[in-house]
């Protein structure tokens, strides 16, 4: 990964081609360890490629990966067709978490911080 960050600063500076010289320079103005075979194999990869093109088909690709926040969708989904008893039960979940958030402020002991 640090590779790429370092190749793509290169391209953001104003250099279309870097060369693996360019990036180990980068790598190593911040004390990171470049290793050539990396270096090698995206220079590769890349080589006569426009970087805007490799990000945007790069973007389509990540469009149909699944993200970290699908769970909650389907919990969702599962509701309606399930019954309406696991609506109210998270909602009451809520309301007592909040409940015990007010147990812990500064008024229930009898001070204050600021005072």
């Amino acid at each position: 990964m640090k590779v790429i960050a370092a190749y793509l600063l290169a391209v953001l500076g104003g250099n279309t081609s870097p060369s693996a010289e360019d990036i180990k320079d980068i790598l190593g103005s911040v004390g990171a360890e470049a290793d050539d075979d990396r270096i090698e194999l995206l220079l590769s990869e890349v080589k006569g490629k426009d970087i805007t093109e490799l990000i945007a088909s790069g973007r389509e690709k990540l469009a149909s990966v699944p993200a970290g926040g699908a769970g909650g969708a389907v919990a969702v989904a599962a509701v309606p067709s399930g019954g309406g008893a696991a609506a109210p039960a998270a909602a009451e979940a809520k309301k007592e978490e909040k409940v015990e958030e007010k147990e812990e402020s500064d008024e229930d002991m009898g001070f204050s911080l600021f005072d």
